[in-house]
């Protein structure tokens, strides 16, 4: 029988689930820094960003927010330009839906920013508005 090593698994380990958030300061961006919007995750850690100043870039989520920080299509995330890279950036911080809110309402977001809203969200409400997907029944 194996002897015991240590006090409990791995539901011991990962603390009490409360689910009380405490109330964070706002983190705005700054130099090399701009506000993105996930719009697809790629996996292994990385995503598609559509960044505000209206470039969609690679986004890597940094080490200390992997398996901690859980981002998904649709979330509103701060991220950090890369100086040698231009296409790529590193995911810094993510916003709360609260949090994505308030910077809209202080102006750091554009009004066209959609907060709570998923990639297929985004797809459905294109710019196209005839709701046509190109099959004819009618030919049948």
């Amino acid at each position: 029988m194996p002897k015991p090593k240590g006090k409990g698994g791995k539901n011991r380990r990962r603390g009490k689930g409360d689910g009380e958030e405490s109330k964070r300061e706002l983190e705005f961006k700054e130099d090399g820094q701009e506000y993105a919007q996930v719009v697809k995750m790629l996996g292994n850690g990385r995503c598609e960003c559509f960044c505000f100043d209206g470039v969609t870039r690679l986004g890597h989520i940094r080490g200390k927010m992997r398996k901690k920080v859980w981002i998904t299509a649709g979330d509103i995330v701060l991220v950090a330009k890369r100086d040698f890279q231009d296409e790529k950036v590193d995911i810094v911080h993510k916003y709360t839906a609260d949090e994505a809110r308030n910077l809209k309402q202080y102006g750091e977001l554009p009004e066209t920013a959609r907060i709570n809203e998923t990639a297929v969200d985004m797809a459905m409400t294109a710019d196209d508005d005839d709701n046509d997907i190109g099959i004819d029944f009618d030919d049948l």
